[in-house]
């Protein structure tokens, strides 16, 4: 997938957020999109396992920044382990948003890393929303790890031009799904 499409999903990610709220933001390059994309006067609260994430969002000065505890995952770049549990059981955030190795109506999401989908199962569980962020070569796959079923999620970002018979089987499944403009 282009750089292109992955800020304008970024982009399109960023706009779902409102001032006050609290945020989980998963690690990943799309990920970095959105968090480059927030209003610079944004103000709310993000936590994140995500190095990159929080060193993104340094000159974001109206967002508070928590890192939650973690061992780090280095082909991911994000923190797992039982003190990211812990730190995430303690939140209750108004929105989750996170990317996943796989999408797919009737697998669900999932990842390569046994750990990392128990981080996001617990993010996804500890918050009111979730938003997955997909690329196209992300949607209709699966990996070994599942972390919720696909009809378990609030919405889902893609790229424009993503096949819209895909898209209505997510659709059809109650997500809401965010087209990027291109």
């Amino acid at each position: 997938m282009s750089p292109d499409a992955k800020a304008a999903i970024g982009r399109a990610a960023a706009a779902l957020i409102w001032p006050g709220q609290v945020v989980f933001i998963d690690g990943g390059t799309t990920s970095g999109h959105l968090v480059r994309s927030l209003a610079p006067d944004l103000r709310a609260t993000v936590l994140t396992h995500s190095p990159s994430v929080a060193l993104a969002l340094l000159g974001h000065e109206q967002v508070e920044v928590i890192m939650l505890g973690w061992r780090l995952y280095r082909h991911s770049v994000v923190g797992v382990g039982a003190a990211t549990l812990e730190a995430i059981a303690q939140v209750r955030a108004d929105l989750c948003f996170f990317g996943v190795s796989s999408i797919d109506p009737d697998a669900g999401l999932s990842t390569g890393d046994v750990e990392e989908a128990a981080v996001k199962r617990a993010m996804w569980g500890a918050a009111a929303r979730t938003v997955v962020l997909a690329s196209p070569e992300k949607l209709a796959t699966a990996s070994p790890y599942r972390i919720a079923g696909a009809d378990q999620i609030a919405a889902l970002v893609v790229a424009h031009g993503t096949d819209a018979a895909l898209l209505a089987r997510y659709r059809a499944l109650g997500v809401t799904v965010h087209v990027a403009p291109a």
